[in-house]
């Protein structure tokens, strides 16, 4: 069981947490987490997203899941939501991609564009 004062706790950081994501002060990565998206791999993408994330320290950015994108065959989507800029959505990704997708576009503001709906082949 749970003091007041550790419950309070919690209840203070998830408000912190939850007030961030209606101010979209910061980076928005979201994962396609339907049943298509998990079928293809999305849940090692997700996994290296919160690792990747958690190890650089980045406290301005919130990894979260959504159900389905609408885009099947393009499994597993990542959408990156950055304050003023367009949505970005990367499809057929990889936990090996992840690093480069955080390096480049979410730390530096640099999409990459070979990852993208609009870059594959």
């Amino acid at each position: 069981m749970k003091t007041i004062q550790q419950l309070e706790e919690i209840r203070k950081k998830t408000l912190e947490r939850i007030n961030i994501r209606k101010e979209r002060e910061g980076t928005r990565v979201v994962v396609g987490m339907a049943t298509c998206g998990i079928s293809a791999g999305a849940r090692p993408v997700l996994k290296a997203l919160v690792e990747e994330v958690n190890k650089r320290g980045l406290q301005h950015v919130i990894v979260s899941q959504t159900g389905c994108i609408g885009i099947c065959e393009y499994e597993p989507i990542v959408e990156v939501y950055r304050p003023g800029e367009e949505k970005v959505t990367y499809v057929k990704m990889t936990p090996d991609k992840v690093a480069r997708v955080v390096t480049e576009h979410v730390v530096n503001g640099k999409a990459v564009t070979e990852y993208t709906i609009g870059g594959i082949k």
